[in-house]
Formats: structure tokens, sequence, C-alpha cells
């Protein structure tokens, strides 16, 4: 029996989601949803055997899965209806905006019982399996600290423009949006961080941020530094560099893993033809062994909790000075 999923939000994350759950033996995308006539349209393209309801309850109804891709902001009224009726719940991030919602909403999933995952999307992959071995058998030496590198020369990207949220303030952002996933890896690999100061820069009290910069350290005051961008002629660039003292790795684009022990960085292995898809089968394969009960690497709640605590901190400019 496959896992019968409702995919509620249907913008460009939604229908990538539904369009891998197709392809992926383990689920079937059995009702979508999306306030957007035109979003359920092109889902339609790539799940054309899911029903797309008249609305999210309609859709949550009758499934054992609940991935929800809609804005941050709706996320936890669809979150807790769905663990309410015993179904899992697999929540895009950021987990929220609201530091005090977003921690009523993990305690009550905690409560609910039901299995739960946030879809940080390095969780299950292979670059960050692989790095995560390589420093537990010693390859990259005593750790150094971690280096964050995000620009980009317009936001929201090309492909993200018909979410329209993406660009304001209060639910947008390149912090939420990408280093949160690139501060997530940072705890996975350094184990809880303490935002020591930020500073982000705002072209107007409406629009997201243009330009961050922060500081956080782990409990040994090992370093992870922060710096974001937004403008001018160049590629995207979203890189995170964990530094060794015998080798250090980077992992570029989120999926493309490399080595350096004082030279250029140079490929670990053979690049995948297409790192978004495998990343999003990992993703699934993970969340297949989560709803079997078994061990899984996906992002727990709590974890997402943590991430957007220090992003959060961060946008605000917050920090605690030693």
């Amino acid at each position: 029996m496959t896992i019968r999923t409702a995919v509620i939000g249907l913008g460009i994350m939604g229908r990538r989601m539904a369009e891998n759950m197709v392809l992926h033996p383990d689920f079937t995308v059995t009702t979508m949803w999306d306030p957007d006539p035109a979003a359920c349209a092109a889902a339609q393209e790539v799940a054309p055997e899911a029903v797309v309801s008249a609305t999210a309850s309609e859709a949550m109804a009758d499934v054992d899965l609940v991935y929800l891709a809609c804005p941050p902001v709706p996320r936890k009224a669809y979150a807790l209806e769905a663990a309410a009726a015993g179904k899992a719940i697999f929540l895009e991030k950021p987990l929220g905006v609201d530091i005090a919602e977003s921690r009523a909403l993990v305690a009550e999933l905690q409560a609910a019982g039901v299995p739960a995952a946030v879809n940080f999307t390095q969780a299950a992959g292979a670059a960050l399996t692989d790095l995560t071995r390589s420093i537990q058998e010693g390859a990259l030496g005593d750790l150094c600290g971690i280096d964050i590198i995000v620009t980009y020369p317009a936001w929201p990207r090309a492909w993200q423009v018909d979410a329209d949220w993406l660009r304001f303030a209060a639910e947008g952002g390149m912090t939420r949006e990408v280093i949160s996933h690139f501060l997530f890896l940072s705890e996975r690999v350094l184990g809880p961080l303490t935002l020591k100061w930020a500073h982000a820069e705002y072209p107007d009290d409406k629009l997201c941020e243009t330009h961050v910069a922060a500081r956080l350290v782990n409990a040994e005051g090992l370093p992870v530094s922060i710096l974001g961008s937004v403008g001018g002629a160049q590629p995207d660039r979203q890189e995170v560099t964990v530094k060794g003292a015998k080798a250090s790795r980077r992992i570029s684009e989120f999926s493309i893993d490399t080595v350096s022990t004082g030279e250029d960085f140079a490929p670990t292995s053979d690049a995948p033809a297409d790192t978004r898809a495998t990343s999003l089968k990992a993703q699934l394969d993970d969340m297949a062994l989560l709803m079997a009960g078994k061990p899984s690497r996906l992002a727990t709640p709590e974890e997402a909790l943590r991430v957007q605590e220090l992003i959060e901190g961060i946008l605000a400019n917050r920090g605690v000075q030693s």
C-alpha cells in the first residue's frame, strides 16, 4: 500500500513535491488544494490522477499524510487540523514566523503523537550524510567553524516570482527561505548555536531584507559566519563551508559536495544529473521510514523551531554579546 498524500499549497514547492511523489513508489498524491485555480491547474499537469478538492479540509479528510507547502502563517492551522485527525505531517520550512505560535505548534504535534517532519532538503541528502560520516571518522580533523554565503542578483529568484509573499518582510526573504537550510545543517554538525550578533538591512518597512550578516557560536565557541546579499549582475551563490584543520568541505547549491586540503575545492564524487530530484527522493525515502516507525534523518519540528528562533533573531538584529 502506498502512502496516500494530500498536498496543500500548489506553488512551485508544492508542485515539485507532488511531481516527485508521483514518481516515488511509496507515495500516491491523492488530493490537492490551493486557493488559486491557476496553481491547481498547473499541479494537475504533474499529478493528473489527484483530485483537486474544494477546500483544504476536504483534501485532508481521507489520506495518510498531509504535505503543507502553503505560506507560513496559515500552515499552523492546517497542521493542527491534520494532526487532530491522526494524519502524519510533512511541513515546508520555515516552521513559522511567530516564535510563540511555533512553540505552541511543536507542543501540540508532540501531544498528538503523529509522525511529523520539516522539509530541510539537505537532511537526508548524500552531502550531509557523507559530511557527517567524514567528521566522525576524523577526515576533517578538528573543526574550525562554518561559513555561509548566499548572494542573488534579485529576490525572489526568477522561478519564485509567482509566490509574491516571498518579497515581503512579514513571511519572506532569503534568510528564512535559504539561510535557514544552512543553519539547520550547521546545528547538525556543531550542535545548538547561540546568536552573538546580527545585522539585517531592509529597503523599507514592508519589503524583505536585502543584506544580512551574523555570527553564531556553538557550546565550544566554534563560529558560524553568515553573509547574504541581493543585487548586481551575478549568478546565484548558495554555499556552506565546514572548515576543518585537516580538510574542509563545501556544499554548493544544496548538494554539490567538494573538499579542499588547502588547494582549490574539488568534487568528492560525481554529481547526479538532477540534484533536486535526487534530494527530494531522499527526503521521501526517509518520510516513508518515519511513517513506518523507523529511524529517519528528516528534520524534526523541534529542530525546525530552533532554526526559526535563530532566523527570527537575525532578522530582528538581535544577539547576545559576550
